[in-house]
């Protein structure tokens, strides 16, 4: 599978969200108290933004564990274009939270907007720490593997976050939640593809 090829055809359909949603920026402002409006962020547009940034955060860890490393160039193209894409979405939700006046720090609970609180460290999808320090220390296609693997998974917690962001209250917060969704699925089906082929066991 040649990933780069694929995810550069996918970018550029991307670019066009990205400047979408900067555009929308002004549209997240929190409104005052004399013009309240229907723009106003809900429970899901922060608590949506405070979750998708913490687990945002890990998946940038991982892609920091792998680029620059002998783990086969697949990897390296995936690794560096969820490092971009990734940074540039947790900068925006941050943006956003901060305009509202919300917290950017790490949550301890999570996901009670979709009602289902639980501890952060519960979030589906993370990592543990004993992953975490094994995609550090280990070393050629089997790194690789565990990237695929940990990022799989990571994906699929993403994923269903995302499509439970659907009836948030802005525009540009359902914007980045539906291209979140759109990603992560089309990655998944691509991580398949490459543990099933060039980074089989």
């Amino acid at each position: 599978m040649d990933y780069a090829a694929t995810s550069t055809r996918r970018a550029l359909l991307g670019g066009a969200t990205l400047a979408m949603l900067g555009a929308g920026l002004a549209a997240c402002a929190p409104a005052s108290a004399e013009s309240a409006s229907s723009d106003a962020p809900s429970e899901i547009d922060i608590g949506f933004c405070q979750d998708m940034s913490f687990h945002h955060e890990q998946a940038l860890a991982m892609c920091q564990r792998v680029v620059g490393r002998d783990t086969g160039s697949a990897v390296q193209a995936a690794a560096a274009e969820i490092l971009q894409n990734q940074s540039y979405e947790r900068g925006m939700m941050h943006t956003w939270l901060q305009s509202w006046g919300e917290s950017t720090a790490p949550p301890t609970t999570v996901m009670a907007w979709m009602g289902m609180g639980m501890p952060a460290e519960e979030m589906p999808g993370l990592a543990t720490a004993t992953d975490m320090r094994t995609l550090a220390t280990t070393g050629g296609l089997a790194k690789g593997r565990l990237f695929l693997t940990l990022m799989r998974a990571h994906h699929v917690g993403g994923v269903h976050m995302a499509n439970a962001a659907a009836s948030a209250a802005t525009a540009p917060v359902r914007q980045i939640a539906f291209q979140t969704s759109a990603n992560q699925t089309f990655e998944i089906a691509m991580f398949d593809e490459l543990l099933a082929t060039t980074y089989a066991e």
